[in-house]
């Protein structure tokens, strides 16, 4: 016989689902937005990857996470994994 779950957390599991899907069309928006940067770069000949865009912008989500209390260790983290993800793809347009 399972359990009955309380409404109360349904209702939080509920949000977390929404929160899930939204993040994934975030991602997917933003993906969107580096294949546009990264065919830019492609026609202009320009590096896939920018060190100082990276630390710039790592540095910018490391404060965020102050501000929002979050873990800027697990951020960095899964920002890192996304930009490795966005200079594989940029490399991937100067084959084409």
């Amino acid at each position: 016989m399972s359990e009955q779950v309380p409404a109360e957390l349904l209702e939080a599991r509920n949000k977390i689902d929404q929160i899930d899907h939204q993040l994934v069309e975030l991602l997917a928006a933003r993906f969107q937005l580096t294949l546009k940067v990264g065919l830019l770069k492609a026609d202009q000949g320009l590096a896939a990857f920018d060190e100082s865009r990276e630390a710039q912008k790592l540095d910018e989500l490391r404060e965020l996470c102050q501000e929002q209390d979050l873990d800027p260790e697990l951020i960095t983290e899964l920002f890192k994994r996304i930009m490795e993800e966005v200079v594989k793809n940029h490399n991937k347009l100067k084959d084409i």
